[in-house]
């Protein structure tokens, strides 16, 4: 049986953010790089292009811009939300939701992991999680 695969492709605007902070403070982020990274990351512009199980995403704040390319159920270095080298491993959790494990290549951290999802009315609901600390971005087409 052929899967459906949903389409991630387009530009989207966040709509919501919930646990930010408390996730750069999970994984050690300092005071004031927090408050830098929150403020870059309140107002993100994210542009996904797909190839069948393949996503490129490009998100863009007003501090840096950072560009990913994988495919699903293949390995692929990445940096973590805190910027940490690491190697994502993304598949398939649901027929509309890739959910992706990271593993750091240097040093210790927290366990860190992202998912991301279509919601049948067509939000992109992101998740970024660290040991047990969730922040959840939705996220709509523009």
């Amino acid at each position: 049986m052929e899967r459906k695969i949903p389409d991630f492709s387009g530009t989207w605007k966040m709509k919501s953010s919930e646990n930010f902070d408390e996730l750069l403070k999970a994984l050690g982020v300092n005071v004031l790089l927090r408050r830098i990274a929150v403020a870059a990351a309140s107002d993100p512009s994210v542009k996904i292009t797909q190839d069948g199980e393949t996503l490129s995403i490009k998100t863009s704040t007003s501090v840096k811009t950072t560009n990913v390319t994988f495919t699903v159920g293949q390995e692929f270095n990445e940096s973590t939300v805190d910027g940490r080298a690491c190697t994502s491993f993304p598949r398939w959790e649901t027929d509309t939701k890739i959910s992706c494990e990271q593993t750091l290549q240097k040093g210790d951290g927290p366990k860190t992991s992202w998912t991301r999802e279509i919601t049948n009315d067509g939000e992109l609901i992101l998740t970024f999680t660290a040991d047990d600390v969730v922040c959840t971005r939705v996220y709509i087409r523009e």
